[in-house]
């Protein structure tokens, strides 16, 4: 595609930037638009892989019909299947009456899947079988239904690992990857990340009638040499920032390390001090683990005294029936009762102080665990792939914790 043809394209749809990989991007959509081929878009969140969709839309034979964009990770597992290819009346409770689905509402036109990837594999089985036969069936229904429905989709996740993992499926990977298209992360961009800050400091500027911001030299350094871990969605919010809480008008670099880390290879939003004294913490996440370490801490401490206490107790015990022998035989036999009573009695103080001390570790941890996940997950949108991202385990771990806590719904 020539020069002017892609700039008319950039301006249609408000696309800033020239870096190579963004161009070919484009022209890769444009070229496949014409056609009903599947196409992946595969790239970091953040990046903007939902205008490809939309470009392929609009210069395709279907662009007067239906498009719909659908965040798979955003629709619960229980209610996915009805959401994509509709229920039949009294299919489950709440159930009041049929629904078409996406499938059959979007019928002639397009479906732009977003986090493909977050599928469950049952929902990824019928998903194969629309790509390939265009039929699928209602939940709860018997009927087969028919569908001609061109099928976008995108993923921020390794496809590769998630099929080595059993959490995706490999025949509907190929099917849906007829067409790549890889969109580059905004560290990779390089002289665009300046072109994307002027656009978001004029429309900050326009819109709550504000001095627009600029950038000195120093600082447009510092943001090319940015790793920008959230890419363009980062950049704009950290651009809405300055243009809202810094008093310059001017950022320099003394003004931008308020904002970003003054360590160009860093992918952290805000720095840890070396120091012990104080520190700066990247999110809630980091907060929470300081507090289960030092409540480790205090559990520990708890352990040690009721270990004491019993030996404490044992002496005791111990004193009391050798005193009892040597000076008093007769008193000890026509006290066996008391003495069976008083050792019942001392296990269950230790039976309540083994309790006391072991509960409040169970509880406090356990609900320190579910806020953990609750937050993420809120943060995330129910996102489980991002939560437990963002929690640093395993996506299986965060269901066998979701599952734990009671957080399914």
């Amino acid at each position: 595609m020539n020069t002017i043809e892609l700039q008319k394209v950039k301006q249609r749809y408000n696309i800033v930037g020239n870096c190579d990989g963004l161009n070919r991007a484009l022209d890769v959509a444009l070229q496949v638009a014409p056609t009903d081929l599947s196409v992946l878009i595969i790239g970091e969140s953040g990046v903007g892989k939902e205008i490809i969709p939309r470009i392929i839309h609009d210069n395709s034979p279907r662009r007067r019909e239906k498009y719909f964009a659908i965040n798979c990770g955003s629709i619960p597992e229980g209610t996915i299947d009805s959401e994509l290819f509709g229920h039949e009346k009294g299919s489950f409770t709440g159930a009041i009456g049929e629904s078409e689905g996406y499938f059959g509402v979007a019928n002639k036109g397009t479906i732009f899947l977003d986090e493909v990837g977050e599928l469950p594999m049952a929902t990824q089985a019928r998903l194969l079988r629309v790509l390939e036969t265009g039929e699928y069936i209602r939940v709860g229904g018997q009927k087969i239904m028919k569908t001609d429905v061109r099928i976008v989709a995108a993923t921020n996740v390794n496809m590769r690992k998630a099929i080595s993992e059993g959490r995706f499926r490999e025949d509907l990977y190929y099917r849906l990857n007829t067409i790549p298209i890889q969109m580059p992360p905004l560290r990779d961009r390089g002289e665009d990340i300046v072109l994307l800050f002027r656009l978001f400091a004029m429309q900050m500027a326009e819109k709550y009638r504000l001095p627009k911001i600029t950038l000195t030299d120093e600082a447009r350094a510092i943001m090319l040499k940015y790793k920008w871990p959230g890419n363009v969605r980062q950049l704009k919010n950290i651009t809405e920032q300055m243009s809202v809480l810094s008093e310059k008008r001017e950022i320099d670099a003394e003004t931008i390390h308020r904002f970003i880390p003054e360590d160009a290879e860093s992918t952290q939003l805000a720095t840890m001090s070396a120091s012990g004294e104080s520190h700066s913490f990247e999110s809630e996440r980091e907060i929470l683990y300081k507090i289960l370490y030092e409540l480790r801490g205090n559990v520990s401490d708890l352990r040690r005294e009721m270990n004491s206490l019993r030996k404490q107790i044992d002496a005791s015990r111990g004193n009391t029936i050798s005193g009892n022998d040597a000076g008093l035989p007769s008193i000890i036999s026509n006290r066996n009762d008391s003495i069976g009573t008083e050792a019942r009695t001392q296990a269950e103080v230790q039976d309540a102080v083994a309790e006391e001390i072991s509960e409040p570790e169970s509880l406090n941890l356990e609900d320190l665990g579910r806020q953990m996940v609750e937050k993420a997950l809120e943060r995330n949108g129910g996102n489980r792939k991002k939560a437990a991202k963002e929690l640093g385990i395993s996506d299986r771990t965060l269901y066998r914790r979701i599952k734990q806590y009671g957080l399914e719904k």
